[in-house]
């Protein structure tokens, strides 16, 4: 059975959010939050699209861009932030914050080099998948006979 509630003009944000709280719990929206949708309802403003912000998109970082600044890394250890930002036409802070936060690297001897070689293994991991795959796709009622795995000590 679906229970049905009527929210009053007034106190619609409260009603809302005791119904968001019960039903969500921790989770729920917060009450300033509901507050301010409330608002803009009654002002007419039916969007459910976010507004327009100022500024450039943030679009920069994409599988795309991190396998090119990965790439422009691998032939040259010492390329800096700078030179690959503008080889790709993005921002210094950008270019940095890949090669920090998404490749895991970081400068030690002028020289780029991984943290845990967790961007490095990636790659190999993912060559070594798409290489598989394309075997497969060769001939998949052969495929099981012919691969062959191993413990790696």
């Amino acid at each position: 059975m679906m229970m049905m509630m009527m929210i009053t003009p007034k106190g619609a944000g409260k009603e809302i959010h005791a119904i968001l709280k019960q039903t969500l719990g921790e989770f729920a929206l917060s009450y300033a939050t509901i507050k301010n949708w409330v608002a803009q309802f009654k002002s007419g403003d039916f969007s459910t699209c976010d507004a327009p912000c100022p500024g450039r998109p943030k679009t920069v970082t994409t599988p795309e861009i991190i396998d090119q600044i990965h790439e422009l890394i691998l032939e040259d250890r010492r390329i800096s932030a700078k030179s690959i930002a503008e080889q790709l036409g993005i921002s210094r802070e950008r270019s940095g914050s890949i090669i920090h936060e998404d490749l895991d690297m970081r400068k030690v001897s002028a020289k780029w080099v991984p943290k845990c070689l967790n961007a490095d293994k990636k790659r190999q991991r993912c060559q070594s998948s798409e290489q598989l795959l394309e075997f497969f796709r060769r001939d998949p009622n052969d495929f099981l006979s012919r691969l062959v795995t191993t413990n790696e000590a």
